[in-house]
């Protein structure tokens, strides 16, 4: 198991209210698209279980309740009541199916994570503190189709994203895989600042002063010590849901 993808257990219940919490957290921060993009978690050790947000209900207004548990094996659940999408279940279904080890994925069109993959060259340059956590940590899948809805889709996706924690996709967005929802929603948090220093930094026109690979990587690995800010930081950001409407726990 990577150290990027520790194995840690929580119920059903606390991986439910947390699921509802990214999603209306992702809407707050602007992340959100109309009734479109998806949030998956595991409940069950092999990733075969999940729990998915159901067809077109806006982030803003996910409960706990509402997430819809789903077995990735089985396609009839795609004809069962306020089932997902078809590209929530090519793409989720089949990086669940393919990376039992991400128990979290979560995807969507954030401003400047969506402006760096519809770059020609949408690598993420170690530039700064926030830039370099996704040293060695990103994959980059170019082979942008359409809407992915296809099973064929989510497999040369789930390629690209194997052993990494952030995947741009070209001409789309961003994908993020974590072990827990806190972790996962930290890193899609910093991947958005990333990008946005990144674009801005491109705006002015002047040469980028990009780290050498040795501070990159030594950037990277001294995040680790910090991993327990992304817990602290998930719960304040719940505490304030839980402030301005509580109900999102039911």
């Amino acid at each position: 198991m990577s150290k990027d993808f520790p194995q840690e257990v929580q119920s059903e219940e606390s991986l439910r209210q947390d699921l509802a919490a990214a999603f209306r957290l992702c809407h707050r921060f602007g992340w959100s698209e109309s009734v479109s993009n998806h949030f998956s978690v595991a409940v069950s050790p092999d990733g075969r279980q999940i729990l998915l947000n159901p067809r077109w209900q806006h982030f803003a207004t996910i409960k706990a309740s509402d997430l819809l548990l789903l077995d990735v094996e089985d396609p009839a659940v795609m004809a069962g009541p306020d089932a997902p999408d078809p590209s929530a279940w090519a793409v989720h279904g089949t990086l669940h199916r393919e990376l039992p080890e991400a128990r979290v994925i979560l995807h969507c069109h954030s401003p400047y994570a969506t402006a760096l993959a519809c770059l020609e060259d949408p690598t993420l340059l170690p530039l700064d503190n926030n830039t370099a956590r996704f040293f060695g940590k990103t994959g980059y899948d170019l082979e942008f189709g359409g809407i992915s809805d296809s099973a064929e889709e989510g497999a040369h996706l789930a390629r690209a994203m194997k052993g990494k924690i952030a995947l741009v996709m070209g001409n789309h967005g961003v994908s993020i895989a974590g072990p827990t929802v806190a972790r996962a929603f930290e890193d899609l948090y910093f991947f958005e600042k990333a990008a946005q220093t990144q674009v801005l930094a491109l705006s002015t026109g002047q040469p980028l002063a990009v780290l050498s690979d040795e501070v990159a990587q030594k950037t990277a690995d001294g995040w680790a010590p910090y991993a327990g800010a992304a817990d602290r930081h998930f719960d304040y950001l719940k505490s304030t849901l839980d402030a301005e409407d509580p109900s999102w726990r039911d």
